[in-house]
């Protein structure tokens, strides 16, 4: 994980506006993040296969996580300083967060499975959808018995509890669906 200035496109009182209650989970669309995806997903297109470029979390045959090096995706900086100005309100965390992050590619016919992200020290996880198709598969948030489904927003942020198991639904449209998973945690202290 890498820290991120706290200097962002929304101020805290606009992220608190803006943050859309889903039962277990937060919503905050960011329509000023627009002009940045048609960049970002030229340069995920150039680097995904990459040889730098790390690939996890081996699925149905594709993978699941895919790391691509932050500097040179310049387009990636101000989403995630949005990303870590929300995600401090939604956690209710004063001191600077750091964030990780990777890419999430699915194909037609793709889905993620059910999983959660409580490895190590994450204190929120969250989505981030670049390219959404229509019938490209919803979030779906499993808390026991209650399952929520989230249907995704271009340029929309989810977070969530890292302990909460997710998955994302069968993506039935028939071109890519591109998102950014992140974990936010607290850095630790020398």
């Amino acid at each position: 994980m890498t820290s991120i200035d706290s200097d962002s496109l929304l101020s805290e009182v606009d992220v608190s506006e803006r943050l859309e209650p889903l039962g277990l989970a937060n919503r905050l669309v960011v329509d000023e993040l627009k002009p940045l995806l048609p960049g970002l997903i030229k340069a995920y297109l150039t680097l995904k296969d990459a040889p730098e470029t790390r690939k996890t979390h081996l699925f149905g045959g594709r993978y699941e996580n895919i790391y691509i090096d932050r500097s040179r995706l310049p387009e990636l900086d101000k989403v995630l300083k949005v990303a870590v100005a929300a995600a401090s309100t939604v956690a209710k965390i004063r001191e600077p967060l750091q964030v990780g992050c990777w890419f999430n590619e699915m194909q037609p016919g793709q889905e993620t499975t059910l999983h959660t992200h409580d490895d190590d020290d994450e204190v929120l996880s969250g989505v981030f959808y670049v390219t959404v198709p229509e019938n490209s598969g919803d979030l779906l948030l499993v808390d026991g018995d209650e399952q929520i489904a989230i249907p995704p927003v271009e340029s929309a942020f989810v977070f969530f509890s890292p302990r909460l198991p997710h998955a994302v639904g069968k993506n039935r449209s028939e071109v890519m669906r591109l998102s950014i998973g992140m974990n936010f945690g607290i850095p630790e202290r020398d």
